[in-house]
């Protein structure tokens, strides 16, 4: 097994936003996720390629330090090849989906 094995991470997230400082919290979470180089592939799913286990590891600790006070944060990992097989069901207006192996961008 090589160690430049891809790995998707997946963090989702439901987080209270009744009250106007958990609205913050939560938006200041989101903000911090897109900064951190997480994409979001829906409302409460982002997702983070990371070149092995050893960085994905390294990730979620950091995820761990910016998860808000409330609320639940889920994450796990999937391989490279795992993700391509994710089968897209989409409304048919939606065009600017890429289905194939060229998501994958390497740095």
């Amino acid at each position: 097994m090589s160690s430049y094995r891809y790995m998707r991470l997946f963090v989702i997230f439901d987080l209270p936003r009744y009250t106007s400082n958990q609205q913050k919290q939560a938006n200041a979470f989101r903000k911090k996720l897109v900064d951190e180089g997480f994409l979001m592939l829906q409302e409460s799913v982002y997702c983070k390629l990371a070149l092995n286990d050893s960085v994905m590891q390294a990730i979620k600790q950091r995820v761990r330090e910016i998860k808000p006070s409330e609320g639940d944060v889920m994450m796990f990992g999937v391989t490279e090849k795992q993700f391509e097989d994710i089968e897209f069901l989409l409304n048919p207006s939606v065009s600017n989906v890429l289905d194939n192996t060229d998501r994958l961008v390497i740095l």
